[in-house]
């Protein structure tokens, strides 16, 4: 531990004001798979989304490195769900996510959506996805984003932003007489599916007694989710 004294006088930033006042969750409410209670809370969320204020597919991604055990979390689109898991599409060659992944397979993600006082947690494991899975995604992107998708040395250190820019020149004029639609998906780019272990469905509530129903399995393989309520 260092010796170094530090003055620990916090800075309240955010005062008890908020209510959290959606009402409570209830387990004979739910569905027995939480996949399935995922796709009608996230419609829940798009639905009540009326003003265009948050993104209700943004989620905060977490990984971490072994040995180290350092974790880094960023906020990414999550784009797909499956019966098998949650789907993002990324960088895969030399990022903080990608060095995570080949050391270390477990990740988490957060969803939460503040106009229905709702969170989702999510605990698993990361497999990539198909090459096929990644090409068909990467053909539905627009054309910038898939020039993009080429162009950036994503995590790796630039001299300034011109640098960038002239990468991405670079690629433009190389895909100039290419198709939006045959512009290809590079090697290193794709999909990674985080399969669940364990899914936490949050709903806020009054005096910060807020709802917290888990369903657990012991393996990726396991077919049968064991529903438990936590303590907020």
């Amino acid at each position: 531990m260092s010796d170094v004294k530090r003055t620990e006088t916090p800075i309240i930033f955010a005062p008890e004001t908020y209510q959290y006042d959606k009402g409570h969750l209830k387990e004979n409410e739910l569905q027995s798979n939480p996949i399935e209670q995922f796709h009608e809370w996230f419609d829940v969320a798009r639905k009540s989304n009326t003003d265009g204020s948050f993104l209700p597919e943004s989620v905060t991604f977490s990984t971490a490195r072994l040995p180290s055990g350092r974790v880094s979390a960023r906020t990414v689109l999550f784009k797909e769900l499956d019966t098998h898991g949650f789907i993002i599409y990324s960088n895969w060659d030399k990022s903080k996510k990608s060095q995570d992944f080949d050391t270390n397979k477990h990740a988490a993600l957060t969803f939460f959506w503040p106009s229905i006082q709702r969170q989702v947690r999510v605990e698993g494991i990361m497999e990539k996805v198909t090459r096929e899975t990644s090409v068909r995604y990467f053909n539905t992107r627009p054309r910038g984003s898939k020039i993009g998708a080429w162009a950036s040395p994503q995590s790796q250190i630039l001299k300034d932003r011109a640098e960038l820019d002239s990468i991405d020149k670079e690629f433009e004029a190389k895909f100039k007489d290419v198709t939006d639609e045959d512009i290809p998906c590079p090697e290193y780019w794709g999909g990674v599916r985080i399969v669940p272990l364990e899914i936490e469905f949050w709903q806020g509530g009054m005096s910060r007694l807020h709802d917290r129903i888990c369903f657990r399995r012991e393996t990726i393989d396991d077919t049968k989710w064991n529903m438990v309520r936590l303590s907020p």
